[in-house]
């Protein structure tokens, strides 16, 4: 056996060391032959990146990018992890969501890695006198049950608790989650519930049944309103100290109280905001507790899902690679219970293969990736603690605005939540319709030619609460005008592109062309004649030189062909004839509407 000397392996003993100087003078001769250097910025500023809610990202950490001690696994705050022991071996709670009575799903996932079933009870999920057929042959002292039934929550905990006695089922073995959430109800859908259930519901468990939870606080409301990390950190805080005023009031020991309380984030393929998001979250619930004197019980049960807001109706089979890194990024941060929405969940109701997928992501990276086998894997990198600090300040300050206003029913209410997750969405819109925030299958490499992946339709979601968006919502709607047209007259609108110069000058160009015309439903022509191509719409792709010498003259030769529109790709210019430039950060949304619309087809 080869003994390796005292000091170890000197990794990097051969080479000098590298000074923060060196690097950034490296940088700044980067950006001077790109010519983007600036006296007034550094190397840093240059190449940091805007996040939201005022956190930049640098381009390079050190040691010298100071974080509070993330403490240790287990012990306050928490940042680590809730437990000292992790996921362990076996992983999260793998957590699947059904919304019909399908007794036959409910089976095949528990008996292929499903730990535990998230159960939508009322008009929009499954009778509550449904729940015995939904649950039969389900052994309900192994399957945790957490139930989200909204307004029927009372008829929906009655009927599971009368079930765990009905099947004999030890109280100390009953586990889940009884879903009580009026805060979030009223803010997903303006109706209003009192805390009395909420508050009986959690006197009963926390006296019969230990191992039940009745209360949950769910996020997710906030974040499907399009509301950034930091503000769904808030809002959870904000519900969650109610909810503790509400109990201890109620008569419930503070200790008792948080014992009664479930976390639910969303988990999105921004894996590294995903990982600082949920240990900023525990941090922060234990800053809470810490205030109640119970600095001990101050770790969260986090629920993970996977968001919603990412998913896309069009190209869903991408929905799949989105999904997995957003599971990977829940297990990271450190989730207790992860639910992964199968990729077709924004078409409707999943099939078999769909559920099968879902519950199949949690279960590589558990037992081929071995995730769960190390402890906050995140930890330690100057990245993650920085990013997870900033964010801890920023959720911090939008709790401290929400209880300035008078707590999280009256911040609803008045439209102060709201207002500023408007404010959010709108700004995010903006990059998503001038595709800095790229969407692939959906505003970056559509595929106009795709097979539709039909669904049958789930049930409606409620409205009269705060909204519910999706990143690919704008661009959906070119598409399905689009479609309509298609299905109206058998074509798609059309565009003819040309190129100028050689196929090395206007390849780019072209493809860029293609690429944009595409993300609005419209099918780029190239080869041929525009006269032979079935549209009276054309593009000219090439370089600026080559506009310069012949933009006009190939602008006036489509005219005389039948060109009714001529457009170009590139900076506005002195080209006569040229109608409409598009380019590269511009707004998408706007060019592509605006084509449509000249195009005739029909909003």
């Amino acid at each position: 056996m080869t003994v390796l000397p005292d000091e170890g392996l000197p990794l990097a003993g051969d080479f000098p060391s590298a000074s923060p100087e060196q690097w950034q003078a490296l940088v700044r001769g980067v950006l001077r032959r790109a010519g983007e250097e600036s006296a007034h910025i550094t190397a840093d500023e240059a190449l940091s990146t805007f996040v939201e809610d005022g956190i930049v990202t640098q381009p390079l950490y050190t040691a010298d990018d100071a974080a509070p001690d993330p403490g240790f696994p287990g012990l306050a705050p928490f940042v680590r992890g809730a437990r000292a022991a992790g996921n362990s071996d076996a992983g999260w709670d793998v957590r699947q969501r059904h919304t019909v009575s399908d007794n036959s799903a409910v089976l095949t996932d528990l008996e292929n890695g499903v730990t535990s079933l998230w159960l939508v009870v009322g008009s929009e999920g499954i009778p509550a006198t449904a729940l015995n057929r939904v649950l039969d042959g389900v052994h309900l002292a192994l399957a945790p049950v957490a139930l989200d039934a909204g307004g029927e929550t009372a008829s929906a905990s009655a009927e599971l608790l009368r079930l765990y006695e009905a099947r004999g089922v030890a109280r100390g073995d009953a586990r889940g989650n009884l879903g009580a959430d009026p805060l979030g109800h009223e803010a997903r859908t303006g109706e209003v519930l009192d805390f009395e259930m909420a508050a009986y519901l959690a006197r009963r468990c926390a006296d019969t049944y230990p191992g039940l939870r009745a209360l949950t606080v769910d996020a997710l409301p906030y974040h499907e309103a399009g509301g950034s990390a930091a503000q769904e950190l808030g809002c959870s805080l904000a519900t969650g100290v109610a909810y503790l005023r509400e109990l201890t009031r109620a008569g419930l020991s503070v200790e008792r109280a948080t014992s009664q309380l479930e976390f639910r984030y969303a988990a999105t393929a921004d894996q590294f905001l995903t990982i600082a998001k949920l240990r900023a979250a525990r941090r922060l619930w234990a800053r809470v507790a810490e205030t109640c004197g119970i600095p001990h019980r101050g770790g969260q049960f986090q629920h993970v899902v996977t968001s919603s807001v990412m998913m896309t109706r069009r190209d869903p089979w991408v929905n799949m690679l989105r999904t997995t890194i957003a599971t990977l990024s829940a297990g990271v941060g450190g989730a207790d219970a992860v639910t992964v929405l199968p990729f077709d969940d924004a078409l409707g109701l999943p099939d078999g293969f769909a559920r099968r997928i879902a519950r199949n992501t949690s279960a590589i990276l558990i037992e081929e990736s071995h995730l769960s086998r190390v402890i906050d894997p995140a930890g330690g990198s100057w990245y993650v603690e920085s990013l997870t600090d900033q964010l801890a300040h920023a959720g911090w300050d939008f709790f401290q605005a929400i209880e300035r206003t008078g707590g999280q029913r009256k911040a609803v209410r008045s439209g102060m939540v709201g207002e500023k997750l408007a404010a959010t969405w709108s700004a995010r819109s903006r990059r998503l319709a001038t595709r800095e925030e790229p969407i692939t299958g959906v505003s970056e490499f559509p595929h106009l030619a795709e097979n539709p992946v039909a669904r049958t339709p789930g049930h409606r979601s409620s409205t009269g609460g705060l909204p519910r968006v999706r990143r690919d919502d704008e661009f959906d709607v070119l598409r399905a005008r689009s479609d309509a047209h298609f299905a109206t007259t058998g074509s798609r609108p059309r565009i003819y592109l040309t190129g100028i110069g050689t196929v090395a000058e206007h390849t780019a160009r072209l493809t860029f062309a293609a690429n944009l015309f595409q993300a609005g439903g419209i099918e780029p022509v190239t080869g041929g004649r525009l006269a032979e191509s079935g549209t009276h719409h054309a593009c000219i792709c090439g370089s600026d030189e080559d506009y310069e010498a012949q933009a006009a003259t190939v602008a006036s030769e489509l005219r005389t062909e039948g060109a009714e529109y001529v457009l170009l790709t590139g900076g506005p210019g002195p080209y006569l004839g040229v109608d409409v430039y598009v380019f590269a950060g511009g707004d998408a949304v706007a060019a592509l509407s605006a084509a449509l619309d000249r195009m005739g087809v029909s909003r």
